[in-house]
């Protein structure tokens, strides 16, 4: 049976969160092991940029094995990196970091001030991990890596032949930690602002009809922050969640249309009403953590949400492989209306673009419940069947 498996196509969007993107890698980990399956085109924004560009890097040097082994490599820097390293060359900046957390120091001073000469460590580990010069010319997939642009809140996205290590340091560019990111006379910012990821444009012009999701952020978090850190993490939650929000209620009216007066055969809304979407939360794990975590590496941080975002995947796989190409598996409004609600969307809740019933994927469990972490570790994991010491 397994020589007549068809091949299964995905787009991928890909939510931003800071270092909370190690469950981004340990889902594409788990679907890179997978032969039936073929990537489309990823949206991304932020850390999800950072995925998509290793992801992109390492497919175009040796396929889905190649893609595995440059995210881990990828990874491993980014836990080599652990504090960011302009705080450790600064000695004051140092000496407050042993009592008090980065995010901290971001609302004593802008970083023009803490960071005058502009000093990125994330462009070093770009650059000394990923071509980009192989994405543009070899990579397998569409790119729109999303950057905010910081005069008019613009989303502008950058595709693959255009992508640069600028493109995805941009994308990533939190204004309170890193100077705005300068493409061609133009200032950005984080792309989490305006499109996280976009959605709209992915259903509406890529070729392959289904888009895999993985959201980072909880869509809700209880408790009323009452610190001046915690009141700008919840603002901050709420800001980088609107665009998805906002792409999902565009979507939902695209439907609406199609099944009013407006429907024709050649309405543009037709491809972006009838898309299938699925979804991979991380929210069961990224919910209990604190949010100053999203920029401090831990190694036993990113161990356990590499391990988790793998999980997850294989969850979704076994449910909903043979869904791919015929249905979507989650009704997005109806799913994010129920986590917001506090309940947990309902199996018998109808699929956007499917006249059958389909599982709902992505119920919310308590943290009890969830998969074991895995113990703690002294190495980010090796993929089964890699080669080890490298790239």
């Amino acid at each position: 049976m397994e020589l007549f498996r068809r091949r299964l196509k995905l787009n991928l969007a890909l939510q931003g969160g800071g270092t909370h993107g190690a469950f981004t890698w340990g889902v594409l980990d788990r679907l890179l092991e997978d032969r039936y399956i073929q990537f489309g085109w990823v949206s991304a924004a932020s850390a999800g940029a950072i995925n998509a560009a290793a992801l992109a890097a390492g497919l175009a040097e040796n396929g889905p094995q190649g893609a595995r082994t440059k995210l881990r490599q990828v990874w491993e820097a980014v836990a080599k990196a652990g504090m960011p390293e302009f705080v450790r060359l600064n000695p004051v900046l140092f000496t407050l970091s042993r009592s008090a957390p980065l995010a901290h120091l971001a609302s004593l001073w802008s970083p023009y001030e803490f960071n005058p000469l502009g000093f990125d460590p994330l462009r070093r580990l770009l650059n000394e991990t990923i071509d980009f010069g192989a994405i543009r010319k070899h990579a397998p997939v569409e790119l729109l890596i999303a950057a905010t642009e910081v005069a008019t809140g613009e989303a502008r996205l950058f595709r693959r032949d255009e992508l640069t290590v600028d493109a995805v340091l941009a994308s990533a560019c939190l204004p309170a930690l890193h100077h705005a990111v300068e493409i061609d006379g133009i200032a950005y910012w984080d792309g989490g602002f305006s499109a996280n990821p976009d959605l709209v444009t992915l259903a509406m012009e890529s070729p392959v009809a289904d888009t895999l999701i993985v959201q980072l952020s909880p869509l809700k978090k209880e408790g009323l922050p009452t610190g001046a850190r915690e009141i700008q993490a919840h603002v901050n939650r709420l800001t980088f969640n609107a665009p998805l929000i906002r792409d999902v209620e565009i979507i939902e009216m695209a439907r609406e249309a199609m099944r009013g007066a407006v429907r024709s055969r050649f309405s543009r809304l037709r491809k972006l009403a009838q898309h299938r979407f699925h979804l991979v939360e991380a929210a069961p794990y990224t919910g209990v953590l604190s949010d100053r975590t999203k920029i401090h590496p831990d190694i036993e941080l990113l161990n356990h949400l590499h391990a988790a975002g793998r999980t997850e995947a294989e969850k979704w796989l076994a449910a909903n492989r043979r869904a791919i190409g015929r249905r979507s598996t989650v009704n997005l409004r109806t799913h994010f209306e129920a986590v917001r609600a506090g309940r947990s969307a309902k199996p018998k809740d109808p699929v956007e673009a499917n006249t059958a019933p389909a599982q709902v994927n992505g119920k919310t469990s308590p943290p009890e419940t969830l998969p074991a972490a895995p113990p703690p570790a002294t190495k980010l994991p090796e993929p089964p069947g890699a080669a080890r010491g490298g790239a």
